[in-house]
């Protein structure tokens, strides 16, 4: 009829993967009312191979769908082997990278104590060598002891000229109260004379 016509339309739209399997069990449900509804051998014998002949069919996509459903799993082991391995690789990757970054590190540690010990070597090169800085130093000690001994003549120098100094200063001084006290005495002497001479006259 039209109505079962068109529920097989749709059951073969609906059939995603186009193997047929719902319009091959609607045939052999059809094929085994019409072998039940037989009226001769002939036609029972028809739909009997009808059916043997879809159910092959169906034993056919059956067995299609399974050695699919095989492959699929196959796949799948061999996905989830790769995803490892890639995880793996990822994790080897990361860990290398890390071990560069060490190594990046070390590497910058060494280029500057490089960089520094050549500073100081260029540094060094300015300065003389121990040798030379002890001969110098050997030099000006003996210089500075020299001084010393210059200073040391210098401050005697200079104390025995403060003595004779403060020596000087008070002959002066001792001369200054002497010729005060000749003037004074010289001015008594004067003052009596013109006294007597005064008294004279008189």
């Amino acid at each position: 009829s039209f109505s079962s016509d068109e529920v097989i339309r749709k059951r073969l739209l609906i059939d995603g993967d186009g193997a047929g399997d719902d319009r091959r069990i609607n045939l052999l449900v059809k094929s085994f009312i019409k072998w039940c509804n037989s009226g001769s051998q002939e036609e029972g014998y028809f739909q009997y191979q009808r059916m043997l002949s879809t159910l092959s069919q169906c034993e056919f996509s059956m067995g299609k769908t399974l050695l699919v459903y095989d492959m699929n799993l196959r796949e799948m082991e061999n996905y989830e082997k790769i995803y490892k391995d890639i995880e793996n690789s990822i994790a080897a990757a990361h860990e290398k990278i890390s071990e560069c970054k060490k190594q990046i590190l070390q590497a910058k540690r060494i280029r500057k104590n490089r960089q520094e010990y050549d500073a100081l070597a260029k540094v060094i090169q300015h300065h003389p060598d121990r040798h030379e800085t002890l001969k110098q130093l050997e030099a000006l000690g003996k210089e500075l002891q020299h001084l010393s001994h210059i200073k040391e003549n210098v401050e005697d120098k200079l104390e025995l000229r403060r003595k004779q100094f403060h020596v000087l200063l008070s002959t002066i001084h001792e001369l200054q109260q002497t010729l005060e006290n000749d003037e004074k005495l010289s001015e008594a002497e004067e003052s009596q004379e013109a006294q007597m001479e005064t008294e004279t006259k008189q």
